[in-house]
């Protein structure tokens, strides 16, 4: 979370493991242009604006008003931004929860958090406006320069516990059954990603996921294509390809260490795929990589 808040420029706040980042008209480009992945959760608010964004391979493209979790472990990238976006995220760690949330029926009653797709939620206007008041006590309570008052601590953990609340019953009304939303073809896919982000540094042929799933591969390609717009054989390619930019990002690992942590028989291979798929070499990349 740490290198997150030092990239969109943010000061570090009075809770390590819980970050509110408030923008307004602030995006010059569209930040995080490389696919990361980050170990927390965030609610991401578009309160102005429109954000196009990809996670875990599944584009998204959010608008005024509208809200998705980001949950950890997330490989997430921002494809577009218009010029007049203004977000709101609250970014927290599970450890963060934890110091809240102590009765089973408090964990029934979030359970959104932990739900296995990105449903995104269209909030009504008043309910927006009640996310931005609770963010905005949050992240003012939680800023480390701010005089310390009495029971800053309580207001921090209670006003979080609000927000959590707040969008766990909107959740709820709009998702009673969250995988009762999800038709056949769309539980193949999430079948499909889930055994992917298990193998997909040892696997990359086609019929080992389809033999998997006991289904043909023309056919496991003809319900991803239907659903995610891309065949099978493209999403493990962008899988790995995902990973080996996330590898590369690390000046602590060698390209050819790199080439290895991916299972890649040599350099040169992993090089020829590399190119084939992105359009440049791996070094080309790290290079040139922002």
């Amino acid at each position: 979370m740490n290198d997150v808040v030092e990239i969109i420029g943010d000061k570090p706040q009075l809770y390590t493991d819980l970050h509110v980042h408030l923008s307004k008209n602030n995006f010059d480009k569209t930040p995080f242009s490389a696919p990361f992945r980050a170990g927390n959760y965030t609610f991401l608010l578009i309160t102005k604006g429109a954000i196009k964004l990809q996670l875990n391979l599944i584009t998204y493209t959010l608008k005024t008003s509208e809200m998705i979790v980001v949950k950890p472990q997330t490989v997430s990238q921002i494809i577009e931004v218009s010029d007049n976006l203004e977000i709101i995220s609250v970014s927290f760690t599970v450890d963060f929860i934890f110091k809240i949330l102590l009765k089973k029926s408090e964990f029934d009653a979030i359970d959104f958090i932990t739900a296995n797709n990105f449903p995104k939620l269209k909030l009504l206007e008043q309910e927006k406006e009640t996310s931005i008041v609770l963010s905005k006590l949050l992240a003012k309570n939680n800023n480390a320069d701010e005089l310390l008052l009495p029971f800053r601590n309580e207001i921090i953990m209670h006003s979080f516990g609000l927000l959590l609340y707040h969008y766990g019953a909107i959740f709820k009304r709009e998702h009673p059954n969250l995988e009762a939303h999800l038709n056949r073809q769309q539980q193949l896919t999430l079948q499909f990603l889930a055994i992917l982000n298990d193998h997909f540094k040892n696997e990359r042929s086609v019929k080992f996921y389809a033999d998997r799933m006991h289904l043909t591969s023309a056919h496991l390609s003809k319900v991803l294509k239907e659903v995610s717009d891309k065949t099978a054989g493209q999403l493990i390619d962008d899988t790995v390809i995902m990973e080996a930019k996330l590898l590369l990002s690390n000046p602590l690992l060698s390209i050819s260490q790199v080439a290895n942590e991916l299972k890649f028989s040599n350099l040169s291979f992993f090089g020829k795929y590399f190119k084939k798929n992105t359009g440049v070499s791996p070094s080309y990349f790290r290079k040139n990589i922002k």
